[in-house]
């Protein structure tokens, strides 16, 4: 008897990440989840992707760290920087330098030593920020740069990465995550969420989230702090 396919899913507890490694899971796949602790500046997202692995259902979960704020230069790993409320023309202060390319290549090494054949990762072209490393022709990148420099890739087996989102609406996804029957209560999307998860409200990610579901005809089932958090963002 066959095993499934395997696939490694990289899973931050945000809502993209969840409805990925959830349509990974519908289409058949054995999931491996792979979050990471980078030193954002919350790990309400982490708690959601942990409640997540277990309620969807995942081989293994393992959630590594790696210290980004020995770098900064992101509002998401730097104190002084601000999280912005205002949609920049030019690429925002909250992305992370390489982030995307650092935790690919962890999934990739992860995919070997499991003898994963596939990589779900939760990027999104459209409803979103306009980071770099969430485009298409950089994942088509990412991906020939794999053949290339894999075991698995040099043998005629290259993993092959999927991007499931990418194209979609934040509204699309919504829906997405419905059919499905995601629990999208327990996905946090938040910048700056306090400690029990709660939501500022403010920052794009939690604009974006609430526009999508609104768009959606979808009930928001984010749980928001009392007040909006405008303290340090900028």
């Amino acid at each position: 008897m066959f095993d499934k396919p395997r696939a490694v899913a990289l899973l931050s507890g945000g809502l993209d990440s969840v409805i990925c490694l959830a349509l990974a899971k519908d289409q058949g796949f054995d999931c491996y989840a792979l979050s990471f602790d980078y030193g954002q500046r919350h790990g309400a997202e982490l708690q959601a992707a942990r409640r997540v692995a277990v309620t969807i259902g995942v081989r293994q979960h393992k959630i590594i760290s790696i210290d980004l704020r020995q770098f900064g230069g992101s509002a998401l790993t730097d104190d002084a920087i601000g999280v912005p409320l205002t949609a920049s023309e030019q690429i925002p202060l909250t992305y992370v330098p390489a982030r995307n390319t650092i935790f690919l290549s962890y999934a990739l090494a992860w995919a070997e030593v499991t003898e994963s054949d596939h990589i779900f990762i939760g990027v999104n072209a459209v409803d979103y920020s306009g980071y770099p490393d969430c485009r298409p022709e950089y994942i088509q990148a990412y991906q020939a740069m794999a053949r290339l420099a894999t075991k698995a890739g040099v043998e005629g087996r290259p993993v092959r990465i999927h991007t499931p989102l990418i194209h979609l609406t934040k509204a699309e996804i919504v829906k997405k995550g419905i059919e499905l029957g995601v629990d999208l209560g327990l996905t946090v999307s938040c910048y700056q969420a306090d400690a029990e998860g709660r939501a500022c409200g403010v920052c794009e990610a939690c604009r974006f989230r609430a526009e999508g579901f609104e768009a959606a005809g979808v009930a928001d089932p984010t749980i928001y702090q009392p007040y909006p958090r405008a303290g340090n963002a900028s």
